[in-house]
C-alpha cells in the first residue's frame, strides 16, 4: 500500500465522516456517533454511509473521489459541516477541497476497522464500538480508558490499536503520549488485536 495513497484517502474519509455524516446527523438527530457497515461506515441515526469509494443514501449513490464535502452533502440533501462546538481536532479538510479516495485503500481500511471491531466486541461483549468523527477511530470505553483501533493519523501514518488513559502506568507497553499503541504490522488478525489490547488493559490499575 502506497503510504501517500493511504494518507490521502484516510484524510478524505475522515472529512466525509465528520462533515457529511456526523455533522449533519448531529444537527438533525443530536448525535455524532457512527458505526461500521459492510465496505465502510455510516451514521447511527442518519442513513448516509460510505460504501467502498461511494457515498450512499436512500435512493442515491455518488463517487467520493474528486468531489468536495459540500457537493457530497448537497447531493444527499444535507448541509455540510462538522458538529460545531463539540471538539477541536478535525481532519483539516475544507468544505470545497477536492477529496482523494482510492477504493482499494478504502477496502483495506474498512477491513482493518472490521478486524478491530471484532476484537473490541470480544473484549466487551455488551458494548457496540463507536466510530467517532473527532479522531476518526473506532473505540469502546472501559472505565477511565478508551480502547480502540485507528486507521492512522498525525501520530502514526500506519493503522494501529491503542489504549488511551489520562495517566499511563510505568512500563514499556506505554509507548505513546496518550497511553499505548501497536501498529497493524504486528497485529495480523482480530485474535492478535484482542490479545494485544487485553495485555495492555491488564496493566491498568484497579
Amino acid at each position: 500500500m502506497n503510504p501517500s495513497d493511504l494518507t490521502a484517502t484516510r484524510r478524505s474519509l475522515h472529512a466525509v465522516a465528520e462533515s457529511v455524516i456526523a455533522g449533519p446527523q448531529h444537527r438533525l438527530h443530536g448525535t455524532i456517533r457512527m458505526g461500521l457497515r459492510p465496505g465502510g461506515f455510516g451514521g447511527t441515526a442518519l442513513d448516509v454511509a460510505v460504501d467502498g469509494g461511494d457515498l450512499v443514501w436512500p435512493g442515491g449513490r455518488t463517487a467520493l473521489d474528486g468531489s468536495t464535502c459540500r457537493e457530497l452533502a448537497g447531493r444527499a440533501g444535507l448541509e455540510a459541516g462538522i458538529a460545531e462546538g463539540l471538539y477541536r481536532d478535525t481532519s483539516g479538510v475544507g468544505m470545497d477541497e477536492s477529496l482523494v479516495v482510492d477504493a482499494a485503500v478504502v477496502a483495506d481500511l474498512a477491513a482493518w476497522l472490521a478486524t478491530g471491531d471484532a476484537a473490541l466486541r470480544r473484549i466487551a461483549p455488551g458494548d457496540t464500538p463507536v466510530l467517532w468523527p473527532e479522531h476518526f477511530d473506532l473505540a469502546i470505553a472501559l472505565g477511565d480508558a478508551t480502547v480502540g483501533v485507528s486507521p492512522g493519523d498525525g501520530w502514526s501514518p500506519e493503522p494501529y490499536a491503542y489504549v488511551s488513559v489520562a495517566t499511563a502506568p510505568l512500563g514499556e507497553a506505554w509507548n505513546a503520549p496518550f497511553g499505548a499503541f501497536c501498529t497493524r504490522a504486528d497485529l495480523p488478525d482480530a485474535e492478535a488485536v484482542e490479545a494485544y489490547l487485553r495485555s495492555v488493559i491488564a496493566q491498568l490499575p484497579g
